[in-house]
């Protein structure tokens, strides 16, 4: 059984201003049958697997071909023009659920993050998280800014990329778990809401993480947890 696929396609495309002069694009009601997609999901429990590619605190299942295809042209045709992105020239996308309990978290899991991280001059990357779950409480996505110089910040990460826990905790004062809020070195420069069926759309070079309000009800079942599908953009800058 094929899951749908088909996404709206005339979008109500809102920007959304960030406090640091940023924005990023909300889409509701991007799928027209996400309770389908949700329904096929919900069977789908035990393709999905950890995460041990990327920082991503949870599990993930790669999409059919159609899925993948059908993000991508609609990200051709309505949201790659309101980027510095002219020609799309790599995509990925998948469902995932954060799963993981706080005290399991590594360093640089307590940390907003990025995701042009080693991108070539010339290359820019857009990312979007689409939210499958009906349960507003388990969270959105919030954007960042420093709020220390940018050494610091340099410092903080590679701290996070190579120190056991309870020595990047005893070294930066930092408790082990997700992050939510500004605090001593990151400013929240705005916030998205969870809803079903809203698509959040960035810049990757944006400071982010999901809003991990509950931890403790995290849980691996599509039908019940942090559901959300996933994409990310390379693409050639547009000439200068």
């Amino acid at each position: 059984m094929q899951p749908p696929t088909i996404f709206n396609p005339r979008p109500r495309i809102d920007r959304v201003a960030l406090d640091h002069g940023g924005h990023c694009f909300v889409i509701d009601d991007v799928l027209l049958d996400a309770e389908g997609l949700a329904r096929w999901l919900s069977g789908q429990r035990e393709a999905f697997r950890p995460v041990d590619f990327n920082a991503y605190p949870g599990i993930y299942m790669l999409p059919p071909p159609v899925i993948g295809q059908a993000v991508q042209d609609f990200f051709n045709l309505h949201l790659r023009g309101l980027f510095d992105a002219r020609r799309l020239v790599h995509m990925e996308s998948r469902f995932a659920m954060v799963t993981l309990p706080a005290s399991a978290l590594r360093p640089y899991q307590w940390l907003c993050h990025s995701d042009n991280f080693s991108l070539p001059p010339g290359v820019s990357i857009q990312a979007s998280v689409l939210y499958l779950f009906g349960d507003e409480s388990l969270g959105g996505t919030s954007f960042y800014e420093p709020a220390v110089e940018a050494e610091t910040i340099a410092s903080l990460f590679a701290d996070a990329s190579s120190m056991p826990a309870a020595a990047f905790s005893a070294r930066h004062g930092m408790e082990p778990g997700y992050m939510v809020g500004s605090n001593r070195w990151f400013r929240q420069v705005g916030s998205v809401p969870a809803r079903f069926n809203r698509l959040v759309v960035y810049d990757g070079a944006l400071l982010h993480t999901g809003d991990i309000l509950a931890p403790e009800r995290l849980s691996d079942d599509p039908a019940t947890g942090r559901l959300t599908f996933n994409g990310f953009f390379t693409c050639r800058r547009n000439a200068a």
